[in-house]
Parts: C-alpha cells; sequence; structure tokens
C-alpha cells in the first residue's frame, strides 16, 4: 500500500504530527505484516478473530465491502489461518475462526509490531495517562 509522505495541507503543528503518526504507524504494521508474509489487511482481520466472528460483521467493523472480507479470509483459508463454517443462525452466513496456526501467526504478528509499545515506553506513567485522555478527547 503506497502511503503519501505528508498531508496535503495542515493548518497547524498537531495536524502535521498525527499525520506523521499515523504514517509511522501505518508503516510499522505494514512491515510486520510483511515479516509474516501478510498484507496488513491479513493481519487486521487476523488480529480480529479471537472469537468466530461474521464475515458481514468483519465487513462491517473494518467499514468495507463484504466481498473485500471475502477475499481476504479466502486468501487466509488458503494459508491455513482461518476457517470459515456455516452459520447456525443464519445458513447465508459465515463464521470466520482462527486456526491453531492462525493463533501463532496472530501472536507472532502482536510480538512483531512493537511501534505502540516502543512510543508509548518514551513517556512517563503520567505522560501516558495525559496522552490516553487527550486522545480520547480529541476522538470524541
Amino acid at each position: 500500500m503506497a502511503l503519501p509522505n505528508g498531508p496535503v495541507a495542515t493548518s497547524s503543528e498537531v495536524e502535521a504530527v498525527l499525520f506523521d503518526l499515523v504514517d509511522v504507524y501505518d508503516r510499522a504494521y505494514e512491515a510486520a505484516a510483511a515479516e509474516l508474509s501478510l498484507s496488513p489487511a491479513q493481519a487486521c482481520v487476523l488480529g480480529r478473530l479471537d472469537e468466530r466472528r461474521g464475515m458481514g460483521a468483519l465487513a462491517e467493523e473494518l467499514g468495507c465491502d463484504a466481498s473485500n472480507i471475502t477475499q481476504i479470509v479466502v486468501r487466509l483459508e488458503a494459508l491455513g489461518l482461518v476457517t470459515r463454517e456455516p452459520d447456525p443462525r443464519d445458513r447465508r452466513g459465515r463464521l470466520v475462526a482462527r486456526t491453531t496456526r492462525g493463533d501463532e501467526i496472530n501472536q507472532r504478528f502482536a510480538t512483531a509490531f512493537t511501534f505502540a509499545r516502543t512510543a508509548v515506553a518514551r513517556l512517563s506513567a503520567a505522560e501516558q495517562d495525559q496522552l490516553t485522555a487527550l486522545l480520547r478527547k480529541a476522538l470524541g
């Protein structure tokens, strides 16, 4: 995924720093996924499967088209990282779950993706609390 190297326009330093944060986060996420031969989308979906999930629910949660989730899940299934099974409550739906191998790869991804842990470790406990509060406020 090609990412821009800067915002189109910013009206403040905080906007520029937020853009830089998101940019570095995205690149680190992509690199951690690539270490495991996954796309960022595959790593994201795999990480959302702590329990069996409907493909429609995944699409809604990730804000993408159901056909995109289907393509990602098909690839993960081909890699032996997830299984799909009929949803007993809705014959049209499919439930997705990680396999044991999928759990292992997901854990390896969590270990490889160190950006957030490394960035937060640079802050004191009080700064972490302050940043958490400010981010929650900014997110509304």
